[in-house]
This record gives C-alpha cells, sequence and structure tokens, in this order.
C-alpha cells in the first residue's frame, strides 16, 4: 500500500489529478464538447459515503450539460458484486482504489480510466452535544461505557469500515471492548443509526457531517490520518458505458475544478 504523505491539503482547484492516460482525457474532452449538441442519460455508481457530494455535483453538471444523470448509491464492495453480476452501471466512484483496479484487471472496466478523485476522512460523531470539533480522542469514554452503543461500517464491505478497524486496533481497543458495536453495510447506514438514536456514535465520513467549511451538528473528533491506511477514493469508467457520451463527460467534469471545490466543501482531502 502506499504510504501516507506526510502532510494533506484540502482539494483545489490547481491540485485535482487527472486520468493517467493522456488519450482518454482528450477523448473525455471531445465527448463533452460534442456531447452539448444532443442529450444522453448515464448510470452512476457511488459509494456510500460520497452520496451528499454527488448531489451537489451532478447539480451543477447537469446546468452545465444537457445529461441526466441517475445516481446509485451503496458500498463498494456491494456495487462490486452488481457490477460483476451484469449491473448496467456506466461509471463507478469507489471508496477506495483496489475495487476499481479489480473491476479494470477482470475485464469489467475501461483500461487507463481510473483516477483518484477525493480523498476520505473518518470522524467519530456523536449528533448530541452540539460542541463542533474537539481534539480529544474518544478511546477513554468508549472504555468507560459512555456509548452504550457505537455504529461502524462493516469492514469486509466498506473502506471507512477498515479504517475504523485500523484506528481501533491501533489505539489498543479491541472491537468488543468497553461497548457493543452495531454494524452497518456502509457509512450511510452508520449514520442513520447515530441520528435516528439506535446508536449513540458512530465511525463515519466526514463528508456527512460537514459542509461547507464546518461541522453541521453534534460534536465529533477526527481520526487522525496516521491512525489508518489513506482513504484514496478512485473513480473508473465502465464497460457497460465505454461508448456512451453523458458517462464519459461527467468524468471529465468530475476531473476538472468545478467539482473540485464542490469537492473540497465537504472536507475531501488530495
Amino acid at each position: 500500500m502506499p504510504k501516507t504523505p506526510a502532510c494533506h491539503r484540502l482539494i483545489t482547484p490547481q491540485r485535482v489529478r487527472m486520468a493517467p492516460s493522456l488519450a482518454l482525457a482528450m477523448a473525455l474532452g471531445l465527448a463533452l464538447s460534442s456531447g452539448m449538441a444532443f442529450a444522453a442519460q448515464t448510470q452512476i455508481a457511488v459509494a456510500a459515503n460520497f452520496a451528499a457530494p454527488m448531489k451537489r455535483l451532478v447539480a451543477d453538471f447537469t446546468r452545465r450539460a444537457p445529461h441526466q444523470v441517475q445516481v446509485i448509491s451503496g458500498s463498494t464492495g456491494k456495487l462490486f458484486g452488481q457490477i460483476t453480476h451484469g449491473a448496467p452501471f456506466d461509471v463507478l466512484l469507489a471508496a477506495d482504489q483496489a475495487t476499481p483496479k479489480a473491476l479494470v484487471e477482470g475485464g469489467f472496466a475501461v483500461q487507463n480510466s481510473q483516477f483518484t478523485y477525493a480523498e476520505g476522512r473518518l470522524i467519530f460523531w456523536s449528533p448530541k452535544p452540539n460542541t463542533g470539533l474537539t481534539s480529544t480522542p474518544p478511546w477513554a469514554a468508549i472504555r468507560d461505557g459512555q456509548f452504550k452503543h457505537i455504529a461502524v461500517a462493516n469492514p469486509k464491505l466498506a473502506p471507512f469500515g477498515a479504517a475504523t478497524s485500523q484506528a481501533m486496533r491501533g489505539a489498543g481497543m479491541a472491537e468488543t471492548s468497553g461497548t457493543q458495536l452495531v454494524y452497518g453495510e456502509n457509512v450511510a447506514q452508520v449514520y442513520q443509526f447515530v441520528a435516528s438514536g439506535a446508536a449513540d456514535a458512530g465511525f463515519l465520513s466526514l463528508s456527512q457531517v460537514w459542509a461547507d467549511g464546518r461541522l453541521q451538528s453534534g460534536y465529533g473528533w477526527l481520526v487522525p490520518l496516521d491512525a489508518h491506511l489513506p482513504i484514496r477514493q478512485d473513480a473508473v469508467l465502465l464497460k457497460y458505458g465505454e461508448k456512451n457520451t453523458a458517462a464519459r463527460a461527467f468524468l471529465t467534469y468530475l476531473s476538472g475544478p468545478e467539482a473540485a471545490e464542490i469537492i473540497r466543501q465537504f472536507g475531501y482531502l488530495k
């Protein structure tokens, strides 16, 4: 695995990584410009942690192009299974890098179309009290039983769940110690557990509770970047969407400065 960078910066328009293949990038650019002449529709599978920024991205993209975008959200692991069993998705925005790579290697995605669109942040979050970010780790409170139930994503399906397990093990926390863990299929379900009161707190994506430069509610502790492997999130053009004008146009948009500014507002790193 790649080493965690010594420092991270919020995404800025100048630092968005383009698709690795210059030929593909040029093809996508041509698709975007030619796509202005007619409307097309695309189905995009999106990791659950990226659902909120995706809504804003789609709204901005469809203002700029005549295309229509349908979004299907779920855990990266579940989306992978659907794609390999023939689901008609044109693009995958995964929560990791391994899944798009596996799809390319398995012949389900287009060669040289994979690129990193964001890096996720893991946060321990509770809706009460409403005190914003804290610098105090929750480990002592967890050991003392101050949280009866803590929601976490399934580490076998969700990269944020795997990051949670790494952080807990690194802090010397057995996953059954101090409190009862409630497992969600993905971070969207983790958020639902916590927001509904089924769990007192949870480990989820910063993007779910962060917008426009601030925590939207409750309090949270940002898990240090060195506590888990980087959550680098890659996009890939799937074979089903290889000739889809709208899919290619969206990937061009996603790798550009307008999308980068929106992604930055949700607390993602690059």
